[in-house]
This record gives structure tokens, sequence and C-alpha cells, in this order.
């Protein structure tokens, strides 16, 4: 029997942010002749933000390897970066694979499996600065590449995350053919959606309610960091 060329796994964990995961699924499954296995620490089902049971998730420990690994954010996400049995896993198939990726705030996780150091990442605009918790090098790009680490920003990037690597491993044209077949076209109806483009005011509201949750992030991703010393050096 054969074995598929390009093996995808998502490494999910509860409350992550679903269209960070879903958008890139999306894509990425698309990938010709190969397989994709949505994962987690335990299996099963796994509940994302706003209640989406995600089911049948296959347990880490179950997989040997993986062409890529990709880790999706969500406000649990430096909550994650402490379940040291999920980051295990991470790490484990992050150092096998040819593609190490993330959405949003998923950077912060391989932050925290020793995976950023020294390396240019993405993340959410307003967790950004977390990223330096983990030696990382935080860059305000939609789509950072840093040698075979691919990082989107917040939450819709992951998308154009994914026609990015859709293009390494499958080329332009098959990429761009998977574009209109999508009918990938954004047009927003408003053009605020980063904040040098939104005006004062959403801004501040915006700003205002993260900042409510910013000191147990932080307390969060610092702790992640000072774990890091359990690796000698960054892969």
């Amino acid at each position: 029997m054969s074995t598929p060329s390009f093996v995808t796994v998502f490494a999910l964990y509860p409350n992550l942010t679903q269209l960070d995961f879903t958008g890139p699924h999306q894509v990425l499954s698309r990938i010709p002749g190969a397989k994709t296995i949505v994962a987690s620490r335990l299996g099963g089902e796994i509940e994302a933000e706003g209640g989406l049971v995600i089911g049948r998730t296959t347990p880490l420990a179950d997989i040997e390897r993986c062409d890529l690994i990709c880790v999706p954010g969500g406000m649990t996400a430096t909550e994650a970066a402490l379940d040291e049995e999920f980051v295990a896993h991470v790490r484990r198939l992050a150092l096998g694979a040819k593609y190490v990726t993330s959405v949003c705030t998923g950077s912060l996780i391989l932050g925290a499996a020793g995976l950023l150091q020294g390396k240019r990442a993405a993340c959410h605009w307003a967790w950004r600065s977390l990223l330096t918790e983990f030696g990382a090098i935080p860059d305000e790009a939609r789509v950072v590449r840093d040698g075979n680490i691919f990082t989107g920003g917040g939450v819709t990037a992951g998308i154009d995350f994914a026609f990015t690597m859709l293009t390494e491993i499958s080329g332009e044209a098959y990429a761009k053919a998977l574009t209109l077949g999508l009918e990938y076209a954004p047009s927003p109806p408003y053009g605020c959606g980063r904040p040098e483009l939104a005006d004062e005011a959403t801004l501040r509201l915006v700003s205002g309610n993260m900042d409510k949750v910013m000191p147990q992030r932080l307390a969060e991703a610092q702790e992640a960091g000072r774990r890091l010393s359990r690796y000698a050096t960054s892969p």
C-alpha cells in the first residue's frame, strides 16, 4: 500500500480560533496526493472558540512524522504553550518536518517549543511583542518566511499563509487555479483590519479590550519562555 507523498498535521488545542485552522485547512488539504491529519494532545473532540466542536482528532502521540506542521492561534495560545506534553509533541514533529508553520498566536507555541530563537516570525498585532519572550524577532508582515519556518499574522492572514505554502509545495500555477476555484478575492466592507489602517476610535476600542487580558497572557508567555532553558539550542 502506497503512503502519501506529503503529510500535513494541524496541532489543535482547546478554545483555539477556528478560522486560524479551518482557513488554512481548506487550502492545504487540496495539496495533490497529500494526507491531512487534524490532531490534538488527547485526540477526540476539541471545542474551538464560539463552541464549534472539531471531532475525531488524532492523538499527537500516534503521529510518527509529518512534512508540514501547522499550529493555529487562539486566546488560549499562551495557556497551551504551558502544556508541556502538547508543546513536546509540537517540537518532536517540527524537528522532523520540512516546513514548520503557524497562524496568529500559534507562533507563540512554536516559540515555546524552542523553534523560533533568532528567527523572524509573524503574530496577531496585539500579541506580536510576546514573541520576544522566546528569542524570536517580531515581524509585521502578513506572512513571514525565515528558512523553513512560515508564520502568518492574525486570523484571516492564515488564508494568505496557506496560499503561500501551496505555491511553495505545489507551484504557482496550481495555487493560482485554486485561488480562482475558491473565489478568494477579499473585499472587506471596512478597510481597517490592521492597526495602521484603523481609525483612532476603533483602534482605541480594540486595544483597550486586548489590554484587559494582556497581563495574564504576558505572564503565561514569560513562564513558557523561562522553560526554554531545557533546549540547548534552537534547531
